[in-house]
């Protein structure tokens, strides 16, 4: 952002007015002016706005991370930002005045406007949306629900999440289909290289192809779209892991070609830890059996029928609907250039350091917010502890297959002064 448009931006907010001041003492501190900023910024591109930290201020007020400590391990579960909190908690309390009537009998009311919501975000129809706890729940009902048969092959990654790679191998032994493992040299930029890996694992007897959108231990993005379309030409069922893409980066699920597809949604929509989504083609329904048995036809054409859980947390089902409004205030597009900007802000830093390693690509195409490093002649829980023992910097000391490093992954809350502190510590530890 040039220095007029920041001026301008800053006066138009009335960041320094008096009227800002005396808002401040009247609204609590994470709505100061949001609605307003949000407002003004529509002038302004997206690629601009990445780097302008005076905006990004009144988003990081929406949150109540401790200030006592840097988080830049979003990528295991994000915290939500203050007005899901608030809707989860009120939910709560309203479930506990008559758990049976006010669960079942109201709050159970809104989870086909929420199912609406969530299908508009995804791009698809609501009939295709099946809400849950999480990515593992939705990608085991399908890998278990597949009416696959011994000798049936399925090919994945040694990169891909460990739930994911066990649930295959309890396929494997209970009913004997065989797996095909393949191993990606990661980070790379390499389109045909990562298809190719793919498709030349791919058989005559290949059922079933597994595909993580982002590969959660470097932010690996994958061209899932390219690797769908070779697999449909032969015949291949598409699933793929979205734990770390779905409201990362902005894109629709139906145009990865996916025919199965899940989340996690207290990754990057911020919602309540615990809540998910399932994706699945409309034409694929009836072929795929629920992980919990419906009191009907387990091969119905409903998405319904792989809600069946029991009893459930409908406050922190219900408490989703924040979360996607709060996504859809910032913009998809805003929040994608943001994490990008945070993840090569402090790369950039530290590329040239000696004895550094990236493991992660700085190119939007193959990276968002999350990153991966490595320190010649160091182990990633070395670099992790000192950080934090220092710095007070929460990270992930990563050793996986042929990824060995440190994550790093800032949110949207995180500002540029706290990664100019993981710099400081990352130059620190190499000067030992």
């Amino acid at each position: 952002m040039s220095a007029t448009n920041r001026r301008k931006f800053l006066q138009k907010t009335g960041m320094f007015s008096a009227t800002a001041f005396l808002s401040a003492l009247s609204q609590p501190v994470w709505s100061r002016n949001l609605e307003k900023v949000i407002k003004e910024a529509e002038g302004i591109s997206p690629d601009e706005l990445a780097s302008e930290e005076d905006f990004w201020y009144y988003i990081q007020q929406s949150f109540t991370v401790s200030p006592s400590l840097i988080n830049l391990n979003n990528g295991g579960v994000s915290p939500a930002p203050k007005t899901v909190q608030d809707a989860m908690k009120r939910y709560y309390d309203l479930s506990n005045e008559a758990p049976s009537y006010y669960m079942w009998r109201i709050l159970d009311q809104g989870r086909e406007p929420l199912r609406t919501n969530l299908a508009r975000l995804a791009g698809c129809s609501p009939d295709e949306i099946a809400i849950n706890r999480n990515s593992s729940e939705g990608l085991e009902t399908i890998i278990f629900g597949l009416q696959l048969k011994a000798g049936d092959e399925v090919v994945a990654s040694l990169q891909d999440y460990p739930n994911m790679i066990n649930a295959y191998k309890q396929r494997e032994m209970r009913d004997g289909i065989k797996l095909n493992w393949i191993n990606l040299e990661l980070p790379s930029e390499d389109e045909d290289y990562l298809v190719r890996q793919y498709v030349n694992a791919f058989t005559s007897k290949t059922k079933v192809v597994h595909i993580t959108h982002i590969i959660n231990w470097n932010g690996q993005i994958l061209p899932v779209k390219k690797i769908a379309n070779e697999a449909h030409k032969r015949g291949i069922e598409v699933i793929v892991d979205g734990a770390h893409s779905f409201a990362h980066f902005d894109f629709n699920i139906p145009e990865l070609e996916a025919d199965y597809f899940a989340a996690s949604l207290h990754k990057w929509l911020y919602a309540p830890i615990g809540t998910g989504l399932l994706y699945v083609k409309k034409e694929k329904i009836k072929t795929i059996y629920p992980l919990f048995a419906t009191n009907e036809n387990p091969l119905k054409d409903d998405i319904r029928k792989f809600e069946n859980l029991g009893t459930r947390p409908f406050f922190i089902e219900q408490a989703i609907g924040k979360s996607i409004e709060f996504h859809e205030m910032i913009g998809s597009e805003r929040k994608e250039k943001r994490l990008h900007y945070l993840k090569n802000y402090w790369m950039e830093k530290v590329k040239n350091i000696p004895k550094v390693k990236l493991n992660t690509s700085m190119h939007p195409k193959f990276g968002c917010a999350i990153g991966n490093v490595g320190i010649e002649g160091k182990k990633p829980n070395e670099l992790d502890s000192f950080l934090f023992t220092n710095y007070k910097i929460h990270t992930v000391a990563i050793n996986w297959e042929n990824i060995v490093g440190v994550r790093i992954t800032p949110n949207v809350y995180t500002t540029t002064k706290n990664l100019d502190v993981l710099v400081e510590g990352i130059k620190a530890f190499v000067k030992g």
